[in-house]
């Protein structure tokens, strides 16, 4: 099967990361897949968990070589922050550069406050994950700023995770250019994942990044 930067259309430049949880495990499968294409940098707009399997740069003054990839930005104990030079620099030392830009605590969904996500100007993909392991569970238990999401879906944070509640929330993100739905290690988990793509129009990659096949299956457009 393909990988997820193949069925995407990964471009070079910025591509951005946004919603609940597996976001992390996300762009690194996508920067493991882009190196064999040419160079990678990645980072966050937010803050996230400094990555392990990266020489990390505090700057770039450099143009990376193919099949580099790379971390950057600022330490802040055991997390990474924004790096201090401005996205549209770090554009101009690598062919990718990968974007967390957004926060979930780890939770499967998420309702965006005033000032969420913080996706970079000059990103020209938006990918938006969602845990399908969040469905059928009551708000409170499985979204960012519960009393957002169910305020978003007209219902109370213990009622039940529905899909079209899903559906709701993720109709109000600013930008998404295709979905991954995220912790499908089941079939019966595939199954819901493959009912919920149906109603996006946008590609959809199912994915359980923690199993030996992480890749699932993938949904495009069909006109």
């Amino acid at each position: 099967m393909q990988g997820i930067a193949d069925f995407f259309k990964i471009k070079k430049g910025i591509t951005a990361l946004i919603g609940g949880g597996g976001k992390t495990s996300t762009m690194y499968a996508l920067a493991e897949e882009l190196r064999g294409k040419g160079s990678v940098i990645v980072c966050t707009s937010t803050r996230i968990l400094r990555p392990s399997q990266f020489p990390f740069l505090p700057r770039l003054s450099a143009v990376l070589e193919t099949g580099q990839a790379v971390s950057t930005g600022t330490i802040d104990g055991q997390k990474l922050s924004m790096p201090d030079q401005p996205f549209s620099e770090l554009m101009q030392y690598a062919d990718y550069v990968l974007v967390e830009a957004d926060g979930s605590r780890q939770l499967p969904l998420k309702a965006h406050a005033s000032h969420e996500p913080v996706i970079p100007d000059e990103a020209n993909t938006v990918l938006v994950v969602i845990g399908i392991d969040g469905l059928g569970k009551p708000i409170k238990d499985v979204a960012h700023r519960p009393g957002l999401y169910a305020e978003l879906c007209h219902a109370s944070v213990d009622d039940p995770v529905t899909e079209e509640m899903i559906y709701t929330v993720l109709s109000g993100y600013p930008r998404c250019d295709g979905i991954v739905i995220n912790k499908a290690d089941n079939p019966e988990l595939i199954s819901k994942s493959e009912s919920l793509a149906k109603r996006f129009s946008v590609p959809v990659a199912i994915t359980a990044w923690q199993t030996e096949h992480p890749i699932k299956a993938f949904r495009r457009i069909t006109i």
